[in-house]
């Protein structure tokens, strides 16, 4: 996660802010990393960063589908990460 992170720190600051949350998901933990722009997905990754699915965002705000129920089954979501820029 810190060379996430440090990827982010590189990239010019978002607006909104980045901001990573972790949840459990289906027996596990995930990650949501904020997108940097409208209309763009807003991605779940696993523990090793490897997208899952996007319950919303692109251009209709849905997500892709994949993951449909994940606002009504995410839990204990805590703000791991918010870019301080």
């Amino acid at each position: 996660m810190q060379a996430k992170i440090e990827e982010l720190q590189r990239k010019p600051k978002q607006n909104p802010a980045a901001r990573i949350y972790e949840y459990q998901y289906e027996g596990r933990t995930v990650y949501t990393i904020s997108a940097d722009c409208c209309d763009q997905f807003n991605s779940v990754y696993d523990e090793c960063l490897n997208p899952i699915c996007a319950p919303s965002g692109g251009i209709t705000g849905r997500g892709d589908g994949k993951c449909p129920d994940f606002a009504a089954k995410a839990a204990n979501e805590r703000l791991i990460w918010l870019d301080p820029r």
